[in-house]
């Protein structure tokens, strides 16, 4: 049984066909459309306009919330950078389905309860944000003192539903 060797200019050949149609393919995946979560309207069920929301708690859900529970998405440049929208969108949609700041006013009270008591157990437990959104937003990260006080508001909010 003989072994053939390539030589060195057919190892190269297909490492340059390979390189070409992964070139092609990465070009060619910029053109296929990402429906993205915008809007610029804040609309009355929004949770900022049911409740009296403090500025400092209210700048926080905006910083390190509203991006991925809300319809409104803040987009960073690298979104225009297929393959990363298609996985930044899915994150989206997984978290608004999760939970939607946007449409809170139609959640049942009961439901609005169990939200909340899931949004204080992910901030104490340092779940929310998650560090992969934090890496690249470093405002969305909570001191100590912001996360006690938005903990502190969001239980009483609780506690008086």
């Amino acid at each position: 049984m003989k072994i053939r060797k390539m030589n060195f200019r057919t190892k190269r050949k297909k490492w340059l066909i390979a390189a070409s149609v992964l070139a092609i393919g990465f070009i060619g995946i910029q053109f296929i459309p990402v429906q993205r979560n915008q809007s610029s309207a804040i609309f009355h069920s929004d949770f900022i306009n049911v409740y009296p929301v403090p500025d400092a708690v209210q700048n926080k859900l905006w910083v390190a919330c509203y991006d991925c529970h809300s319809n409104n998405t803040r987009y960073p440049w690298y979104n225009n950078v297929q393959p990363v929208a298609w996985f930044l969108e899915s994150h989206v949609a997984e978290g608004k389905a999760e939970l939607n700041f946007s449409e809170w006013d139609a959640y049942s009270a009961r439901r609005k309860r169990n939200k909340l008591k899931s949004i204080i157990s992910q901030i104490s437990d340092d779940k929310m944000p998650p560090s992969s959104y934090a890496l690249m937003h470093r405002d969305a990260i909570l001191s100590k003192e912001e996360k006690k006080s938005l903990l502190e508001w969001l239980q009483q909010l609780k506690d008086s539903l």
